[in-house]
C-alpha cells in the first residue's frame, strides 16, 4: 500500500481516481509514512483528529490540534521502582534511593523529583549516651575534665543538642566550708553561663570539715550549627583548695551519665 497523500475534501461531481482511493482513503484509514519528516512533507497542515503510522519508529500517533502525539508505543521505563513520567513526551523518572520522598518541583522537566524530607521540627533523631566511673580527683580552682563526655555528629546544622547530666561528686575540705563549681563544655567552649559567672554552676557546704557526696543533674539545649563531630563534657574544680580541698567525680567508681539528643529543627 502506498503512502498516504495526506487530506483533501472531495467536491460533488470529483472523479474519485484509483491514485485517490488509494492515497486519499485506502492508506489514511492510518495514513502510513516512512518516518515524521515524510510525513511533515506530505501533510503541511495537519488536521485535528488525523492518526499515523511512522515505520522507523514502529509508532502510531494522532494530531492532537497543536502536535502529533504517540499511542502506546514502547515503554521509557527501564529500572525497577521507575516512574512513567511526562515533559514533553513520555519520560522515564528513575527510582530514587532509599529514604526519599517524591515531590513536586516545577524547575524540574516532569514536574517531578525525588528528595530527602526534611527533618521533622522537634523529633529526636538520635540519641547517645555514655558513662563514666572512673575516680577523677581534682585539687586545685581551674576547671578540669572530670571524664564524663560523650561525641555527637548532627546530621543537620538546623538541629538542636540537648544534654542531660547525672553526675556524682564527693566535696572535702577540713575545718571549712567547700564548694563545687562545675560547667558544661563543646569542644573547649563553654555553653553555659550562670551567676556568677567564674562558677557557672556552683554547690556550696557552709559546714565544719565539709564531706558531703552529691549528685548534680543538670539539662540543656546547645544549637551548635555544625554537622561535625561534637564532644560534650563536663568540667569541675573546688571553689576552695585551702585547707587540703578537693573534690571528687565519680568518688568510690560511682557512675555518672551524661546523654545527648538530637532534635530536629
Amino acid at each position: 500500500m502506498a503512502a498516504g497523500l495526506g487530506f483533501k475534501e472531495f467536491s460533488v461531481g470529483d472523479i474519485l481516481t484509483a491514485a485517490d482511493a488509494n492515497g486519499y482513503l485506502a492508506s489514511q484509514t492510518v495514513m502510513v509514512f516512512a518516518s515524521s519528516a515524510a510525513r511533515a512533507s506530505a501533510i503541511t497542515s495537519p488536521e485535528e483528529g488525523m492518526f499515523s503510522y511512522l515505520k522507523d519508529t514502529n509508532t502510531t500517533q494522532y494530531y492532537s490540534g497543536s502536535a502529533w502525539v504517540s499511542i502506546g508505543g514502547a515503554s521509557p521505563l527501564t529500572t525497577k521502582g521507575d516512574l512513567y513520567t511526562y515533559s514533553t513526551a513520555d519520560a522515564r523518572l528513575g527510582v530514587g534511593t532509599n529514604g526519599q520522598v517524591l515531590t513536586a518541583d516545577s524547575t524540574e522537566a516532569t514536574g517531578l523529583k525525588w528528595a530527602t524530607p526534611a527533618a521533622g521540627g522537634g523529633k529526636i533523631l538520635q540519641v547517645i549516651t555514655a558513662s563514666s566511673t572512673t575516680s577523677t580527683t581534682i585539687s586545685t580552682t581551674t576547671f578540669t575534665d572530670t571524664t564524663l563526655a560523650a561525641t555527637i555528629t548532627p546530621s543537620s546544622a538546623s538541629s538542636r543538642i540537648l544534654m542531660i547530666v547525672s553526675q556524682q561528686f564527693f566535696l572535702s575540705r577540713g575545718s571549712a566550708a567547700q564548694g563545687l563549681k562545675i560547667r558544661f563544655v563543646r569542644g573547649a567552649t563553654s555553653i553555659v553561663s550562670m551567676s556568677p559567672s567564674d562558677y557557672e554552676a556552683y554547690y556550696w557546704e557552709t559546714g565544719i570539715d565539709a564531706t558531703p557526696r552529691m549528685t548534680y543533674n543538670y539539662s540543656f539545649i546547645d544549637s551548635p550549627s555544625s554537622t561535625s563531630a561534637l564532644t560534650y563534657k563536663t568540667q569541675a574544680a573546688p571553689m576552695a583548695s585551702s585547707s587540703s580541698g578537693f573534690i571528687t567525680a565519680q568518688e568510690t567508681s560511682a557512675p555518672s551519665q551524661i546523654i545527648l539528643m538530637e532534635i530536629g529543627a
